[in-house]
């Protein structure tokens, strides 16, 4: 099946709270989760919340790498997209891994399949 990416959506549950609020170690984690998968990180951007809490990407020229994390709940919501020839699942399986999520649900979806085909009566913008 051609693809234009893939992309891994993870659930991570029962994380160890003191990573997923740990801002440094996340993007640590998130860049060697990155340069494992054979991916070329071009920017990394991370930001703490107070209470608690870390949002970030890592884009990488092969698309990128997010995540929401949750510590009072023990929770990360992670996304990997990776186009051409890597597989997102090694970076997501890595921070899973790292973050020591106890459970975790992955979801992959192939991007651009092809053409979509959009019946004639709704608009679209083009950009």
């Amino acid at each position: 099946m051609d693809t234009m990416g893939r992309h891994v959506i993870a659930e991570l549950w029962g994380c160890d709270v003191a990573k997923l609020n740990d801002m440094k170690l996340i993007e640590e984690i998130f860049v060697e989760a990155a340069l494992k998968s054979g991916a070329e990180v071009r920017e990394v951007a991370f930001h703490k919340f107070a209470p608690h809490g870390v949002s970030g990407v890592v884009i990488i020229s092969e698309s990128h790498l997010t995540i929401h994390s949750f510590p009072e709940h023990g929770y990360a919501s992670i996304d990997v997209y990776t186009c051409g020839d890597l597989d997102p699942n090694v970076a997501a399986n890595y921070i899973a891994e790292a973050l020591e999520a106890e459970t975790r649900e992955n979801i992959e979806l192939p991007r651009g399949m092809g053409p979509v085909k959009v019946p004639q009566n709704v608009q679209t913008a083009v950009r």
